[in-house]
């Protein structure tokens, strides 16, 4: 086990973003569940499909064997989507080594369990192994072209969180750290429902008014969640919480504002998801998140909105309107 490489497992367009970056500066291995696809990755030294035209580090390498890809590295960095997230953890329990330390930029809720990625993570690995979670505004593209990025790496364990922090930071990625794992996680699960929410506005073409309330007020709805559950409120006014959700609500690079945008302008909600081609976490975790709202009665109306248009059919328009129908109350409540 190499202590100065890392391995990333998951190569889609975060993956292969984080992996990018990553082998800018270190030895980095790349893993995928296809086969196939890897085999292309290697040979063109390029994701053409979610990030064609970026050619890839020459301390970037390609590992189609997931046992190979483990135990080759001391550091982990798991980033495939949330459905995928406990499967990866199971097939990997067997292989890990009593040094080995798991990281993961998987965002959301598992579907059924409602559980965020560390309790999935504790439930397959127990707790003998370091955990973190990077989180924070950014999208994969401009990660991978080298463009300027913050994020937040969060850890109970500070030399991991410090350590990571000092993997993915320099030249054009500055890492903060944190210990406040599950703000962190909370800020870049709930983002994903209120950027759906804020592509309906703009589909329904309601305006910048709409957007700039929107945004505020959810950003209100996660800060209530968080009150409830003791994530703390620094954490969700930092990178992983308000910069992660002014992100995914402005612009058209996030697959959950494109879904919203796609429902406001009247196109059929399974037609949407198969022209976006990628998995859009907000539609999922549209449910569990109401579910943990309901299980802390916390009060998100707009979150109980986005689900009933995702998973009940309530046509766009009707939401809205059930948003702006709402009592009058100081907005230090709700």
């Amino acid at each position: 086990m190499a202590n100065d490489r890392i391995t990333v497992l998951g190569a889609g367009s975060w993956g292969t973003a984080l992996a990018i970056r990553l082998a800018t500066r270190q030895d980095t291995l790349l893993w995928g569940h296809e086969p196939d696809a890897m085999a292309t990755l290697a040979a063109t030294r390029e994701n053409s499909i979610f990030l064609p035209g970026i050619e890839f580090p020459d301390r970037l390498s390609i590992e189609p064997d997931l046992a190979t890809a483990v135990r080759a590295s001391r550091d982990l960095l798991i980033v495939v989507p949330s459905h995928a997230f406990r499967e990866v953890l199971h097939n990997i329990a067997g292989l890990l080594d009593t040094g080995s330390r798991i990281a993961w930029a998987t965002k959301g809720l598992e579907q059924g369990s409602g559980k965020f990625m560390g309790d999935v993570l504790e439930e397959e690995l127990g707790t003998d192994y370091p955990a973190a979670v990077v989180s924070g505004p950014t999208f994969a593209l401009e990660v991978a072209r080298g463009l300027p990025t913050a994020l937040t790496v969060a850890s109970n364990n500070p030399p991991f969180a410090n350590e990571l922090a000092a993997r993915l930071h320099g030249d054009v990625m500055r890492a903060y750290t944190s210990d406040d794992m599950l703000g962190v996680q909370l800020g870049g699960t709930v983002k994903n429902v209120l950027a759906i929410a804020s592509g309906i506005t703009d589909g329904l073409q309601l305006g910048a008014n709409s957007r700039a309330a929107l945004i505020t007020r959810g950003l209100a709805e996660i800060i209530r969640l968080g009150d409830a559950m003791g994530a703390r409120r620094e954490t969700l006014m930092g990178l992983a919480g308000v910069g992660d959700l002014i992100l995914t609500c402005t612009d058209d690079l996030s697959r959950n504002r494109r879904l919203g945008l796609a429902l406001g302008r009247g196109t059929r909600l399974e037609v949407a998801v198969e022209e976006i081609g990628q998995v859009v976490e907000g539609f999922n975790t549209a449910r569990e998140v109401v579910q943990l709202a309901r299980e802390y009665r916390v009060d998100m109306p707009i979150s109980e909105q986005v689900y009933r248009v995702l998973h009940e059919g309530l046509p766009p328009r009707d939401a809205v309107h059930n948003l702006l129908s709402r009592h009058i109350r100081s907005e230090s409540v709700g």
